[in-house]
């Protein structure tokens, strides 16, 4: 199961993109913390992306999950530095299983302290892109456009995508 946190949601939705997890193995859902977030706040503010993510969760690309109290979750909620949509991800992601999507990395060294697996937005793509969902070139314009709109990745993170999206061209 793949757990999305609000940046992946908001990015792929940004440039168009958000019906890709349709095509992962898995179910993919979303925390009601962070639905509320990106869908409810963001429709109040008119963002166009909230829309979106909203339309994918009516075409069943999406499942909102309620995330009930447990301990890990308690924990995680005393961190100041998590919101409290970071932690309903990385909560329901441990105690299901799942694969929580985010790509700020304080909320991935968390999850790496709390033993929670984790996969940024790149991965996403260049998954689908080595799966044939899309091609390589379709993935880089992905990759582009979300760095167009403000999606924040390090350069060498940016070099590594572009060489491992070029490796499955070839």
């Amino acid at each position: 199961m793949w757990v999305f946190d609000a940046t992946p949601l908001i990015y792929l939705a940004k440039v168009d993109r958000i019906a890709l997890p349709d095509h992962l193995d898995e179910p993919c859902v979303i925390p009601e913390p962070v639905y509320c977030e990106v869908v409810e706040a963001g429709i109040e503010q008119d963002y166009p992306d909230a829309r979106r993510v909203e339309c994918a969760v009516d075409d069943g690309v999406f499942e909102i999950v309620e995330v009930v109290e447990t301990e890990l979750l308690s924990r995680l909620r005393e961190n100041q530095n998590l919101s409290d949509a970071d932690a309903a991800v990385l909560a329901y992601a441990g105690r299901n299983d799942g694969v929580a999507v985010m790509d700020e990395t304080y909320g991935r060294d968390v999850a790496a302290t709390e033993g929670i697996e984790t996969r940024g937005t790149a991965y996403l793509i260049l998954l689908l892109a080595s799966r044939g969902v899309i091609s390589p070139d379709a993935a880089r314009t992905v990759i582009d456009e979300m760095v167009d709109a403000g999606w924040y990745c390090a350069p060498d993170v940016y070099a590594r995508i572009v060489r491992k999206l070029e490796s499955l061209a070839d």
